[in-house]
């Protein structure tokens, strides 16, 4: 481990130049802009002028202590929460504000809003299902409802996203009868039903027992691996380690470091870095 560093905070971490099919200067759109994001609840602000940069097909990775803000900026991007300055856009349209060239932000139609949230899917600790529906009718419904995909090519879709997660026999099962990790493996294919242009997951196996993460994980190793941009908040080091291309670490509301997992879970640039991973440092030594 490197010698202690100052700390030195950084808000503003954009995507790396030199993934594959970048260019030299890195010249494809984010699929994921975040500018100057602030959040406050009453007198605690929980977010702190956050910017982030996410390309496409890339996999972020954001850690760090309980109540730093993690979960509060992936309800930001979807607009499940309204934030108090900054915008976001997902693809270079932007959800909910839009700047207007004089330094401020005009809020979007409501039905410009909703359409923008069909580009997200977020998937939650909690599953979420409908429990008076079976699997396939949890999975359809929203496809045939707000997107107006017929029955048939809903049902048709559904059927391989189960077959992509191992639940292809559970189509018609109950969510009641389905364990904690396959309600969870549902939940993410209810959200990519929608093809979505970006997932969002919040701590998605901590409410799992530990013998059911490794499916659910699986599953969105699966994901990464197809090309689907990613968010992800988990306290999972290890996964973290082997999916993410960039681990963000956040605290009191704002980015502290980011960079490839290597550098940020084996050779942290600052104090605080260290004493959070200080914890699971045995587990990666190689």
């Amino acid at each position: 481990m490197v010698d202690t560093l100052n700390d030195a905070s950084s808000t503003a971490i954009d995507g790396p130049g030199d993934r594959p099919g970048d260019g030299a200067a890195g010249q494809r759109r984010p699929m994921l802009s975040i500018s100057g994001i602030s959040k406050r609840f009453g007198e605690h602000q929980v977010l702190r002028d956050v910017s982030l940069s996410v390309m496409p097909g890339e996999v972020v990775v954001v850690i760090g202590p309980s109540g730093s803000g993690k979960t509060t900026l992936l309800r930001c991007i979807n607009l499940l929460e309204d934030y108090d300055s900054g915008t976001v856009a997902v693809d270079g349209e932007p959800i909910g504000y839009r700047a207007d060239g004089s330094g401020g932000r005009t809020r979007l139609p409501e039905r410009a809003i909703a359409a923008s949230r069909e580009k997200i899917g977020i998937v939650f600790q909690s599953y979420n299902l409908f429990p008076h529906m079976n699997v396939l009718e949890n999975i359809v419904a929203a496809p045939v409802r707000v997107k107006h995909v017929p029955r048939a090519a809903a049902e048709a879709r559904a059927r391989e996203l189960l077959a992509m997660v191992g639940l292809s026999d559970k189509a018609a099962e109950l969510p009641v009868r389905l364990s904690g990790g396959q309600q969870q493996r549902v939940a993410i294919v209810r959200a990519l039903a929608m093809e979505p242009k970006i997932m969002l997951f919040d701590e998605v196996t901590s409410a799992l027992d530990p013998e059911l993460v490794g499916e659910v994980l699986a599953a969105m190793q699966q994901l990464a691996a197809q090309g689907m941009t990613m968010v992800v908040v988990t306290h999972e080091m290890s996964f973290a380690r082997d999916i993410a291309d960039r681990i963000v670490f956040m605290d009191g509301g704002v980015i502290v470091e980011a960079g490839k997992p290597e550098e940020i879970l084996f050779a942290p640039r600052t104090e605080r870095v260290r004493a959070f991973l200080k914890r699971y440092n045995d587990r990666y030594r190689l």
